[in-house]
């Protein structure tokens, strides 16, 4: 048994590994939990602010501390950070090569060797959580029925295209592409229900870098 402890950017990407990577990996036996960084913390109230990522210096202090609380050669731990507006200060930025995959690889083994400790499984999501919903658009209907138009705009947008390469820029990022043609779109509550609905066999089809992590995930138990 492995207890898995991931640390991540927000509350959509706490909830996908808590409601859908968490249940998926119990049949390794693997345990998984998740929390968002520590952003911030009230001395006086002892209050603790999560979510967001302003710096590298932040989620390094969390993953650290986590690792303490949990010293145990039981549990394991990870991220699942965007590469969309990862901050500058990251170990290995900005990463020299155009290819994302390429990319990504150099900031996570930056990333690893940052923290330092073998227990340590760094994933940093291309490009960001949307990536995930852009492997099947069309089931954004399940939240979005009126706007049948626009998912088809959106479809027809991403049709052939590699969902990990569809790029970081400010007005083509995944969500801001989701965004332009459903305003309302809510990352929180209809993406984990759209990503629910595409099913984590699709998603690992259509997303490499995501595929390797899970799987990555799936073995821990047996070493």
């Amino acid at each position: 048994m492995i207890y898995l402890l991931v640390t991540t950017e927000g509350p959509t990407e706490q909830r996908f590994v808590k409601d859908v990577l968490a249940r998926h990996l119990a049949h390794y036996d693997v345990y998984a939990d998740a929390r968002c960084v520590l952003t911030s913390k009230d001395n006086r109230s002892s209050a603790e602010y999560r979510g967001g990522l302003s710096s590298y210096q932040k989620v390094l202090d969390d993953i650290t501390s986590w690792m303490k609380e949990r010293a145990g050669s039981d549990c394991r731990f990870s991220t699942m950070i965007d590469l969309y507006g990862l901050p500058h200060d990251f170990p290995g930025f900005p990463p020299d090569s155009s290819d994302p995959y390429q990319r990504v690889d150099t900031l996570e083994r930056s990333f690893a060797e940052g923290v330092g400790d073998s227990r340590f499984i760094p994933y940093i999501q291309l490009h960001e959580f949307e990536t995930l919903v852009l492997a099947d658009p069309s089931k954004l209907d399940w939240e979005y029925i009126e706007h049948e138009r626009q998912i088809r705009n959106l479809i027809k947008k991403v049709e052939g295209k590699n969902p990990e390469h569809i790029n970081e820029g400010y007005e083509t990022a995944p969500s801001r592409r989701i965004q332009k043609e459903i305003p309302e779109y809510d990352k929180v509550g209809a993406g984990i229900e759209v990503v629910q609905q595409i099913g984590l066999p699709l998603l690992r089809e259509k997303c490499r870098h995501f595929h390797e992590w899970v799987t990555r995930l799936e073995n821990l138990a047996q070493k």
